[in-house]
């Protein structure tokens, strides 16, 4: 978290109007995961100022790669989400809410907050640990009316797929450029990953991942690719006894068409028909992205939209707007305050 004392104002740091209480979470779900990454991890939650009597629930999911304490980063001439977030709730006209930021992080970049022999039970640590020890160490309103779920990326996408999982225990959501329309999003990346492989580590994952390991993480041009190939493999292909598929073969070039079939049964447009009931029971369905998303997440959030119209779902905001994947921070405190006034 910031060492810049919260007295020494712009652009070092600034003074909180509400509180942010940090907390350990020892999480049933996650120990004895695949990956051996700590079952303890830490949890941010935000208070507002004013907040009286039991309070509604926004749970902020962070995006691939992302660990808790990064919430608290600050780009260049701009202010933290973290001071973003505060700057919204100081407003006497926002509904109260208490918003958590759950760390989903592992050692291959992230969860997708699902459960997978891959690499852990994350969506149970979030629906069952996290929502638990919220309610039982603050005065919430502890229901699905009054929880709901948001974040960006692999965030967006865990919002997503828990609130079709998790309806019983989450009833908003919000994602921005959250994963979607997979043969788009990621085929493209497989295929660079694929051919990294197969040049610089002669087709073994193993090779890549002891070399990764074994110095700076992401100095080499070919990292990021080969990563979140492997990270997503092991979130969505994963056999139970760990070993993890990946749908393109580097020595031959071929898609796997069993294993891409199993990626495709986790995406979220995909999934839509199967979860009609949930996404129609949704408070709040807030969509947006960047039109010139370098993943190509404009185009799944609009496949996403239309699958939930198509399913019945009253999508209640949906946007494109003018910026790429990255620096969209920004738009947090929107979706944000839109699930809290659909709570409140």
């Amino acid at each position: 978290m910031p060492m810049i004392p919260p007295t020494a104002g712009a652009p070092w740091s600034t003074e909180l109007a509400g509180r942010l209480d940090t907390h350990l979470v020892d999480s049933a779900a996650l120990r004895g995961n695949a990956l051996g990454d700590p079952h303890v991890r830490p949890l941010l939650v935000y208070v507002p100022p004013g907040a009286d009597g039991p309070l509604p629930v926004v749970y902020q999911l962070q995006g691939f790669t992302g660990q808790v304490d990064m919430w608290a980063n600050r780009a260049p001439f701009r202010p933290t989400y973290l001071e973003r977030l505060d700057a919204l709730f100081a407003d006497p006209d926002v509904p109260r809410a208490l918003v958590v930021h759950v760390d989903a992080w592992t050692s291959v970049g992230g969860s997708q907050f699902l459960d997978s022999p891959g690499t852990g039970r994350y969506s149970t640590y979030l629906a069952e640990d996290i929502v638990g020890f919220v309610d039982a160490h603050y005065d919430t309103l502890a229901d699905r009316d009054h929880r709901a779920l948001t974040g960006k990326s692999s965030g967006g996408y865990g919002a997503m797929v828990n609130c079709m999982l998790h309806p019983d225990v989450f009833g908003a959501f919000a994602t921005h450029a959250g994963d979607a329309g997979f043969e788009l999003a990621y085929l493209h990346d497989e295929a660079a990953g694929a051919r990294a492989l197969r040049d610089s580590y002669d087709g073994s994952w193993q090779a890549f991942l002891e070399d990764f390991r074994s110095r700076p993480a992401l100095s080499k041009a070919s990292d990021a690719s080969l990563l979140e190939s492997y990270a997503m493999a092991c979130c969505y292909s994963a056999d139970p006894d760990g070993t993890v598929n990946h749908p393109v073969d580097p020595s031959t070039g071929l898609l796997d068409e069993d294993v891409w079939a199993r990626w495709q049964a986790w995406d979220p447009v995909r999934m839509a028909p199967g979860h009609a009931d949930a996404l129609r029971s949704m408070r709040a369905i807030w969509i947006d992205a960047g039109r010139r998303d370098e993943w190509f997440l404009d185009l799944g959030a609009q496949a996403f939209a239309t699958a939930c119209e198509t399913a019945g779902a009253t999508v209640s905001h949906f946007e494109l707007f003018d910026a790429s994947h990255m620096g969209i921070e920004y738009r947090y405190p929107l979706s944000i305050r839109h699930l809290a006034e659909a709570m409140a």
